[in-house]
């Protein structure tokens, strides 16, 4: 029988960025940016209370990803609480390409264990990782979300057609940061997903992998070759027409030697740079487009975090 926690717990998982240019459904980093959760079981029912982005769009019901996302992990650990009560507060844009799905999905399946006596032990981090990717699809983005810093992710395919997802952590160099451009008007990645051809031409495949490589360490100690790095050849110019302002935006700092891409699905643009209280990440805020919001922001190195415990 699961044995339920008596107090409230609260998580905290950071905003991620995917792709990083050429890095396509395997790359991710995490930003120092967090939604913030806060759970309790009770004696019956579900409420579910939302402040910050998406208070006045999101579904406060069963359907709400952070309340599936916790059935899930409630079914793994043994069995689902009588009531629970839940509350949000986002920081992190929804449908910008900010990891704003993965940061529930995570934040969702890490509630759920901490709220069960012992939880860790039945359900480990690589499982919690796993569930993640499964609920979200891919893992690029559940990967840095969870585990914090810069992931590689992927899958193979088992015999029987299913995912084994996996991830591997690299370093950062600390002298990366980033600035994010944050767009007004969302684009769902669905929308991003259906631009894709499904075929695209060996040279570029080549390439793309080649950049991957070089940026995996770039981003380990190597930041001077980020511009060279991010060049990416599969992805953002099919997805140009759902998002002319943004790449036009990215050519715009590349053609001025900043390493500059899509974040994840788009439309944020991400421009990496040399920490918050450099000279050169003032002038990058300085370029925030009109209508934008544009935010400095270091790598997360600890991904989601149980708070109060």
């Amino acid at each position: 029988m699961t044995t339920f926690v008596d107090d409230s717990v609260a998580v905290t998982v950071p905003a991620t960025t995917a792709n990083l240019g050429p890095g396509f459904d395997s790359l991710g980093l995490a930003l120092a940016f967090r939604d913030q959760l806060t759970a309790e079981v009770t004696g019956a029912g579900l409420a579910v209370t939302v402040a910050g982005e998406g208070a006045d769009s999101v579904p406060l019901d069963e359907s709400h990803l952070v309340v599936r996302s916790m059935r899930v992990a409630f079914e793994a650990l043994g069995g689902q609480p009588a009531g629970l009560r839940l509350s949000c507060l986002n920081r992190i844009p929804h449908a910008r390409g900010l990891g704003s799905s993965s940061a529930a999905i995570v934040g969702g399946l890490v509630l759920a264990r901490a709220l069960v006596a012992g939880g860790d032990l039945v359900l480990d981090d690589d499982s919690v990782f796993r569930l993640a990717a499964e609920i979200e699809g891919h893992p690029d983005n559940v990967a840095p979300a969870f585990y914090g810093g810069f992931t590689i992710a992927g899958h193979d395919t088992l015999p029987d057609g299913r995912s084994d997802f996996f991830a591997v952590q690299a370093s950062v160099d600390p002298r990366v940061s980033a600035v994010v451009y944050v767009p007004p008007t969302p684009v769902e990645t669905s929308v991003a997903r259906g631009l894709l051809p499904d075929v695209v031409p060996h040279a570029h495949a080549a390439a793309d992998a080649g950049r991957t490589a070089l940026l995996v360490a770039a981003l380990g100690g190597q930041p001077e070759q980020l511009l060279r790095a991010t060049r990416d050849y599969l992805h953002q110019d099919y997805r140009r027409a759902a998002m002319p302002e943004s790449l036009a935006l990215v050519d715009e700092l590349r053609a001025d030697g900043v390493p500059a891409v899509v974040s994840g699905a788009g439309p944020t643009v991400l421009a990496f740079s040399d920490g918050n209280a450099s000279p050169g990440t003032a002038k990058l805020i300085d370029r925030c487009p009109r209508g934008w919001a544009a935010r400095a922001l270091e790598v997360d190195l600890t991904g989601a975090r149980v708070h109060g415990r």
